[in-house]
């Protein structure tokens, strides 16, 4: 566009100054007056041909001038912003705050002050940009304010990269202080296997400092006997393959060895090229430990629970009655005994069974309160499993025939259980009935003590009844 010399000419001229033909500095005055307007009008027609925003406000802030770079990159025509107040043309339709920025702005250039602030703006399709707006009041000869020159710069690009920049930064912050915080070892490494950085976590998991670790080769933590895998890794590395949750055994600084699950990841510089690698190393051992205590558990209670459905089983088959309610009850109340013997295996998590909270539980129905009938002294031992349930069931076998023959069938009957554990680990256990009906030997094995003699043998012990007058007397023998 071709600039308007008519603004221009007030910039050397006020409404009260003589004309140029009678100015007193006569032709050589008027020569350099001349030739600084044409020097002006360069400069402002630079401004207006070039790649920024141009335009020019009287004293009002209406827009008289813009240049077409102004109109044209927004979209809209030069009728629709010239000859308004500049904070009512459309790029500031967005926002009322902007345009009280801009009728600022005018206000103040035309009071002398220059104004200049990064600015929202709206073009024709409603895209909001940003810009760098400057207002300028443009002096005439005598210094007084004759118009207002106002410039911008687009600065959206500039406005995005900032912003991405700030979000890049702010990404690099976040990793930084994940990679700081983390429990789990975060190390760098060059296709050579030697370390470029190291974290807290690392120092943690491995014990060596980022100092001790830096520039050493990353098998300084791997056993002598797992350099294969490391040689493997690096190979996989180079063909840009990424190795997940590999499980393996590292070395730390001290000598120890610990299960670590690692994760390696390829490193890629600007064109792609594989220079590196970043090695995620979680300490597992404690994990591992509680692995192998599962399964070693998983495997006892399996077996245990074969053991009680076979002691169950026998139980079952050897029992035997009269009638069905006997069957059911004389069942009912084996089965009682090896829960509660088991009730007291889960207290010991599946160690065993106290032997005297073990006598004590199974013959508690029969203590009376103010009474002794049951007297139970021995060494504390504890009965591993399965010989504990053989116990529980002899002691309810015992004490059911006691209710229903010997020294509990009788108020004044008591029973003493008494044992000794010899150092090869050996138990004997003698029960003792003191008090009750005159007992004979009988002729023929009974039920209960078919069973009791059944389930010692299983135990490969020996169950001896001593059919005394005075009570019965049951020594049994086992490994304890």
């Amino acid at each position: 566009m071709s600039f308007e010399p008519k603004f221009l000419d007030l910039v050397h001229a006020d409404s009260d100054a003589p004309s140029p033909a009678v100015s007193p500095m006569g032709e050589e005055g008027d020569h350099a007056l001349l030739l600084h307007t044409l020097a002006d009008k360069a400069k402002f027609e630079a401004l207006f041909q070039g790649q920024i925003f141009a335009g020019i406000l009287d004293l009002d802030g209406s827009l008289r001038e813009i240049n077409d770079l102004a109109v044209a990159s927004c979209g809209f025509a030069r009728e629709q912003v010239l000859n308004r107040p500049f904070w009512e043309t459309p790029w500031w339709r967005g926002s009322d705050d902007v345009r009280a920025k801009v009728r600022h702005a005018a206000r103040a250039a035309a009071s002398g002050r220059a104004f200049r602030e990064e600015l929202p703006y709206w073009t024709a399709a409603g895209e909001e940009r940003s810009i760098d707006l400057a207002v300028h009041p443009i002096r005439n000869q005598t210094s007084a304010v004759a118009f207002l020159h106002f410039t911008g710069v687009d600065i959206t690009q500039r406005k995005q990269t900032e912003a991405a920049l700030r979000e890049s930064e702010q990404r690099l912050r976040y990793l930084a202080s994940i990679l700081e915080s983390s429990d789990d070892a975060i190390i760098s490494k060059s296709l050579d296997g030697i370390i470029t950085s190291w974290n807290k976590g690392a120092e943690r998991v491995f014990g060596f400092t980022a100092e001790e670790a830096i520039g050493q080769p990353i098998t300084i933590i791997i056993p002598d006997d797992r350099l294969d895998e490391e040689r493997g890794i690096l190979s996989r590395l180079r063909r840009g393959e990424r190795i997940d949750h590999f499980e393996t055994v590292r070395r730390r600084k001290h000598g120890s060895f610990i299960n670590v699950s690692i994760t390696v990841s390829p490193v890629k510089d600007a064109h792609g090229k594989i220079v590196g690698a970043s090695k995620f190393a979680r300490d597992i051992t404690q994990q591992k430990r509680h692995q192998e205590q599962i399964a070693s558990l998983a495997h006892e209670a399996e077996h245990r629970s074969k053991n009680l459905l076979a002691v169950v089983q026998a139980t079952v088959n050897l029992s035997e009655a009269d009638t069905a309610d006997g069957l059911k009850q004389a069942i009912e109340g084996r089965i009682k005994a090896l829960a509660n013997v088991n009730s007291l295996f889960v207290q010991s998590r599946w160690i065993g069974a106290e032997l005297s909270a073990l006598a004590t539980q199974e013959l508690a129905p029969y203590t009376q309160q103010g009474t002794e009938r049951v007297r139970i002294t021995g060494p504390e031992i504890m009965l591993e499993p399965n010989a504990g349930q053989t116990i529980a069931v002899a002691l309810h076998e015992l004490a059911t025939n006691a209710v229903k023959y010997g020294a509990f069938s009788v108020p004044e009957g008591r029973v003493e259980i008494e044992w000794s554990v010899k150092p090869d680990g050996t138990l004997t256990l003698r029960w003792r009935e003191i008090g009750g009906p005159l007992v004979a030997k009988p002729t023929r094995q009974g039920f209960g003590g078919r069973v009791i003699d059944r389930i010692i043998r299983q135990m490969q012990g020996k169950a001896v009844f001593d059919w005394r007058p005075q009570g019965l007397v049951c020594e049994i023998t086992l490994r304890a």
